[in-house]
């Protein structure tokens, strides 16, 4: 069986502000909820002037207490900005609060660019490759005191807060296999080692307490509406957010835009033409039609959804409708 989640940057859109994110936010949670999702996670990413998910344990606080059952968690921590004691009682607060519903995802590039890495760390002497270690610290923190352990992190030992590796490249994949850890691969984003990947990672795997077999979590980009050209209008949003990424110049979601291809220059259709996408648009058919597809190429267990929709209550018809399609799919 295939689960479905979502994760969600609390994107600000344009004419709007952080507090309209993260309140739009906790309504799309409420709803998810409600809809059968099995996980929400939020991402760490600093200075970018569309995302308001930055403080991203604050905000899992935020959106855990406003909801009952659904499991809540990073999408991910950016690991090397972080020393993994400070993690460890972030994430055992939020386990404490919440038992049983607090998931950490760990990511090992910096969300941002290097001179707000410099701010956010102090100094660049810490490196990438201390990831490995650093997650094995910080499985040690969630574990059970050990007798004369000198550093524990209160709260946080014994919360066993599951962990998982994210990646777009082949050192995530080898690291959660050798750790026996959840992969999840930024196919959303960052598909071109998707094969690779998931090769690599189900070569490397061992068996962990967390984890008996291989267990692989893959982003996916949908915008469903109730009819394919209204989903075609709604996506325009996404597709003018990544060419202001791919040109350098991020801003906050904007509103979409009706004809967009027919606007765009030579230079905009080529970047548009030559991302790769893994991901469906359209109504409830195509969509079943796109996931399923994807599930049974790549034998993923979960889904984990992006929807950069413009129009808050246009996003959540698209996860509804999303959902709905998911429940046709063996």
């Amino acid at each position: 069986m295939t689960h479905f989640s979502i994760l969600d940057l609390s994107p600000i859109t344009e004419g709007n502000t952080p507090a309209t994110a993260l309140a739009n936010s906790l309504d799309l949670i409420q709803h998810a909820e409600k809809w059968g999702y099995e996980r929400y996670w939020v991402a760490e990413h600093h200075n970018m002037k569309g995302i308001a998910s930055a403080a991203t344990a604050v905000v899992i606080g935020h959106l855990a207490g406003g909801t009952a059952t659904i499991r809540v968690g990073a999408g991910g921590i950016m690991l090397p900005n972080h020393a993994p004691l400070v993690i460890a009682e972030q994430f055992g607060t939020l386990a404490s609060l919440f038992p049983g519903r607090i998931d950490l995802g760990l990511g090992r590039a910096p969300g941002t660019d290097q001179i707000t890495a410099h701010a956010l760390r102090r100094s660049l002497s810490g490196n990438v490759d201390d990831f490995p270690r650093d997650v094995v610290e910080l499985q040690h923190y969630f574990k059970e005191q050990e007798p004369g352990q000198r550093v524990t992190a209160v709260p946080g030992a014994g919360t066993n807060i599951p962990l998982y590796i994210l990646g777009s490249s082949l050192f995530g994949a080898q690291l959660s296999g050798m750790l026996g850890l959840p992969f999840a691969f930024a196919s959303h984003f960052a598909p071109a080692m998707l094969n690779q990947a998931i090769e690599v990672y189900r070569e490397h795997f061992k068996p962990s307490d967390q984890l008996q077999e291989p267990y692989l979590m893959l982003g996916f980009n949908v915008c469903a509406a109730d009819t394919t050209e209204e989903a075609d209008y709604l996506r325009s949003s996404s597709m003018l957010s990544l060419l202001s990424m791919r040109t350098g110049a991020p801003r906050q979601l904007p509103p979409p835009v009706a004809n967009l291809r027919d606007n765009l220059s030579k230079e905009e259709l080529h970047i548009l033409n030559n991302t790769p996408r893994c991901a469906a648009f359209g109504n409830i058919d195509e969509i079943r039609e796109g996931m399923s597809a994807f599930i049974k190429e790549h034998n993923a267990n979960e889904l984990i959804l992006v929807s950069s929709v413009f129009d808050h209550n246009a996003r959540l018809r698209s996860y509804e409708i999303t959902m709905d399609a998911a429940q046709g799919i063996d």
